[in-house]
């Protein structure tokens, strides 16, 4: 009989995951009911929000229960199909498929996945993908940078930072970036066309961005929270505009993450600060796509992805989020691409 892998949540973590806390568990696959496809998972996407989503914290969606498969989105191949819409050898985006091999989904709730000459389907998972929506759609929409203003990125190596940079500065801004490690760095400036970088591990934040943002800074794409946060926060200039994204330092924090300690800069300075999520957005996908899909068809835009191999792994490789060992998008390629 076939059987599937899939991690399954078995407690909330305490600070940093645990072993333990998550369990890989091997069960048969059930026969389809009509209108359902089996869908063999490619490639599993791993993003800070997969430790938000462990937590029983107030969040924008709904926690993972314990005793659940651990939410994540998913690439994936269509085995069997008593869908009308999809026949096996489909190429399909589940959604949040999970952390499993292989996923029944009512076929109604799957997307076919884009097909461009030349684009590996990793892209479909970064700048294709939520990676790229997110990076768009916060810059964009929130940032809304002008030419000439200067727009800082925090973990501008990672997969949303790294495009929203190469965004903002084909919108005509000058980018810092701050990054951990001159490597990433150097990729920021050499290769991404960034104005300037940081790297926090080496070097003081606030010192570095007094040098490189001499006129202060009018939009902030944040993505860590935290020391970086307050740096940036207390060197926006009026009407300054923040893109709330994330706050990975604070992710595997047992209280709750503090706002910008200069929060009363907020009021002096009439700054606009707004969270946002991109399943917000999702309904107005296509406006991103329009400049994304010609820009990455074109080269203007650039973009890495760390896959890591094996569903069995998963939980040692999302600690590369928190510790920036990888560059880009995070994926598993948990099977072989048809």
């Amino acid at each position: 009989m076939a059987t599937l892998k899939r991690w399954v949540l078995r407690r909330r973590p305490t600070g940093e995951i645990q072993p333990g806390d998550l369990e890989l568990v091997e069960e048969p696959i059930r026969d389809l009911a009509d209108g359902e496809v089996l869908v063999r998972t490619l490639y599993l996407s791993l993003d800070p929000t997969n430790r938000i989503w462990m937590s029983d914290q107030d969040q924008y969606m709904p926690p993972v229960q314990i005793g659940d498969t651990m939410r994540g989105g998913s690439l994936g191949i269509v085995e069997r199909s008593r869908s009308d819409r999809f026949k096996q050898g489909d190429v399909v985006n589940t959604g949040l498929g999970g952390w499993t091999t292989h996923a029944i989904a009512n076929g109604a709730m799957l997307f076919p996945a884009p097909t461009l000459p030349g684009v590996p389907l990793t892209a479909y998972m970064s700048v294709l993908g939520g990676t790229g929506l997110t990076a768009w759609f916060g810059l964009c929409e929130i940032g809304k940078p002008q030419p000439g203003e200067t727009v800082v990125v925090s973990a501008a190596a990672g997969a949303v930072g790294s495009i929203v940079g190469q965004v903002a500065k084909l919108k005509g801004a000058r980018v810092i970036g701050i990054a951990g490690g001159q490597s990433k760095c150097d990729w920021l400036t050499g290769e991404l066309g960034f104005d300037g970088a940081i790297d926090y591990k080496h070097e003081d934040v606030g010192a570095a961005l007094d040098r490189l943002c001499p006129n202060g800074i009018d939009v902030n794409f944040e993505n860590v929270g935290g020391d970086i946060m307050d740096a940036v926060v207390s060197r926006m200039n009026n009407f300054g505009r923040m893109a709330l994204c994330g706050m990975i330092s604070t992710y595997n924090d047992s209280d709750r993450p503090a706002g910008p300690t200069d929060f009363v800069r907020v009021l002096m300075h009439r700054l606009t600060i707004r969270g946002f999520i991109i399943t917000d957005f999702l309904p107005r996908a296509g406006e991103a796509m329009a400049e994304l899909i010609p820009w990455v068809m074109e080269g203007k835009l650039k973009w890495k992805v760390h896959v890591d191999q094996g569903l069995e792994g998963a939980m040692d490789s999302l600690q590369r989020l928190f510790t920036g060992a990888h560059d880009g998008k995070l994926l598993i390629q948990v099977s072989p691409e048809p």
